[in-house]
């Protein structure tokens, strides 16, 4: 009891300061520490409930800087993609899917870093940011992945880092919700999972209200820098466990 609460405190600390300092990204880190001590099957609705905790937490800090227009396209692709990527589950070797996901994160974060080209494009539109956000939606039904397509967009276009952050966090709230959703309507929601996250709610606003208060002391291009190790280290998460 006393190792399964430590490490749940500490995955949920580590896993909440991330997310206080990028807008997402607490499941890529707490799961290091949480699969030590439960299964899958808790840690999927426990990394969604203290997610969204996190993220609702930090949110009213950032509200000024939502721009709703340009979150629009991409919260309908994610909802709209949710319940496609659920349905592929049982289609899709996940294993193999997320080793081929973790490649491509760490050749697009080392050679964003490597190579630093200049970014900043309209094209496509809102149309492409839907398109964008309904993949990043299967991506989360599929394996929890709803961020890093996103992320990646966002760097693309060029945005700064109150845009980037206002849209990774919106989108990420709005489809982690939905997942959250279906996970009760397929009855995940149990009094274990309810137990762990009341285990974990210290840890999570603790971490999330530091990350948070770093994040204020970030400029633009080292923000980009920490998002885009964060990347690569989810690649490589992904490849060590597909």
């Amino acid at each position: 009891m006393g190792t399964e609460l430590t490490l749940i405190l500490l995955g949920a600390l580590a896993g909440g300061f991330v997310s206080g300092l990028t807008g997402f990204g607490t499941g890529l880190t707490a799961l290091a520490f949480w699969l030590h001590v439960i299964g899958p099957g808790l840690a999927a609705p426990l990394v969604v409930a203290c997610s969204i905790i996190a993220q609702v937490q930090t949110l009213p800090r950032i509200w000024h800087e939502l721009d709703w227009r340009r979150l629009r396209p991409f919260i309908a692709g994610g909802l709209v993609g949710v319940p496609i990527g659920t349905r592929l589950l049982t289609h899709i070797d996940p294993g193999t899917f997320k080793a081929a996901v973790g490649v491509v994160l760490i050749g697009y974060s080392v050679g964003m870093l490597l190579l630093k080209p200049r970014l900043g494009t309209a094209w496509g539109g809102q149309a492409a940011d839907g398109i964008v956000g309904l993949m990043g939606g299967i991506l989360g039904g599929l394996a929890g992945l709803s961020g890093p397509l996103p992320t990646i967009w966002a760097a693309i276009r060029g945005w700064g880092k109150a845009e980037r952050r206002g849209v990774f966090q919106a989108f990420n709230l709005a489809v982690l919700s939905a997942a959250m959703v279906a996970y009760a309507a397929s009855g995940m929601l149990n009094v274990e999972v309810g137990r762990l996250v009341l285990m974990a709610v210290p840890g999570t606003l603790v971490g999330a209200w530091a990350g948070f208060l770093a994040y204020r002391r970030l400029s633009d291009r080292r923000f980009h820098e920490v998002v885009l190790c964060l990347l690569a280290l989810a690649g490589t998460m992904l490849i060590a466990t597909g």
